[in-house]
């Protein structure tokens, strides 16, 4: 089946005789019993709820997995992750990562003596140089928030070889559509259901993905003990989002790819971040491991007068943090998603006044740069 097929179809529920073609929402908190020792399969929905359950097998066919569990946010599906590993366990981490991620693993996961490295993870020299004895798994984002670098997944996987390292990869930018981690070797796979899945800036959710059925049953335990757990309503939110999916991010991407090349005309615009451009370091990886290029651009201007002129000016692109939505978005990372990652670090990641993150919707890309010439 064909990735835009599946978005529609991977998990039809035939087991109904309703004739329902959207999913019902079973908007219950509690389900009662047949009788004695028995069940419906369905008990309390903090554990299990039919329309939940079927975005999770939704996620779980789109991305090759064995099972996936669905959550309240990104950030509730990354903390219950991190459930999984004990004091004295060590993390290797993206060095440019969102930075809801890294406060994180900074406060809460340090507070539980879990120990974060972050390391450049598309040198695979500084991942083998890294691991120690305590290394229990390696966080990949690719492309990474906001700097657009790229990681070669099946050559992490076969540096980790046959230690008992988890390989966890980020998928949310370029979403099961264009990219597929779990054939390449990844272990469990992270969406911000929020973003691209739902597609409308009108909900919250996460999820992992797991590649055996042993984690996936592991990660369900967690999330039914943790309770950060999807609503029904926002499930059928982001089910109706993934039905459009492959059509968003086609042309999501095609407007990123002209928007990107109007930025390299632009004499304020000093450099531009999009792994859709021939030039970028990790364009021909990006080629080989996945299906499309996404839509997120980041660039940094001349100063930072003209970053906050931008942000003020523009009508159409909307000053706003979330990305993945059908609408154009302009995010300033200094003080938005990574406002809280000391300076000394965000400078040494080029995260600095100049840089702007640009979520490319599917408007009409003229429209777009009109707007974004008018404010320039």
């Amino acid at each position: 089946m064909k990735p835009e097929t599946a978005c529609i179809h991977a998990a039809r529920d035939k087991s109904h005789n309703t004739g329902a073609v959207a999913v019902p929402i079973y908007q219950s908190a509690t389900f009662a019993h047949p009788g004695f020792g028995q069940s419906t399969g369905y008990d309390y929905s903090r554990t299990q709820n039919p329309t939940v359950e079927h975005a999770e097998k939704l996620l779980a066919a789109l991305e090759g997995g064995a099972g996936a569990s669905a959550f309240s946010s990104g950030m509730a599906a990354i903390a219950t992750l991190m459930e999984l590993f004990s004091p004295g366990d060590e993390i290797l981490a993206t060095d440019d990562l969102y930075g809801g991620s890294i406060r994180l693993f900074n406060t809460i996961s340090a507070k539980n003596g879990v120990t974060t490295h972050y390391v450049d993870t598309s040198e695979l020299s500084a991942i083998e140089s890294a691991i120690t004895e305590a290394t229990k798994a390696v966080i990949i984002e690719t492309p990474t928030n906001p700097m657009m670098n790229v990681t070669d997944i099946a050559a992490i996987k076969k540096l980790i070889g046959n230690r008992n390292i988890l390989l966890i990869v980020d998928n949310t930018f370029l979403t099961p559509y264009f990219f597929n981690p779990i054939p390449l070797g990844a272990d469990i796979v992270i969406h911000s259901g929020t973003k691209y899945l739902a597609g409308h800036n009108d909900t919250l959710a996460g999820f992992l993905v797991s590649k055996t059925a042993e984690l996936a049953e592991k990660l369900h335990t967690l999330k039914n003990t943790l309770g950060g757990v999807l609503s029904p309503f926002d499930a059928f939110l982001v089910v109706r989002g993934i039905k459009t999916l492959a059509l968003r991010m086609e042309k999501a991407q095609q407007n990123a790819m002209k928007i990107a090349n109007w930025l390299k005309g632009q004499p304020k615009v000093t450099d531009i971040y999009y792994v859709g451009l021939p030039d970028h370091p990790a364009h021909e990886l990006s080629q080989r491991q996945a299906r499309g290029f996404g839509a997120m651009i980041s660039f940094r201007v001349d100063s930072e007068a003209t970053a906050q002129n931008l942000l003020n000016k523009t009508e159409l692109v909307l000053y706003a943090e979330s990305l993945g939505g059908v609408e154009t978005l302009m995010t300033y990372p200094v003080t938005q998603t990574h406002a809280e990652v000391p300076e000394p670090q965000r400078l040494a990641r080029g995260i600095d006044g100049k840089l702007l993150r640009l979520s490319v919707g599917i408007e009409a890309a003229e429209d777009i740069i009109d707007d974004l010439e008018r404010a320039m």
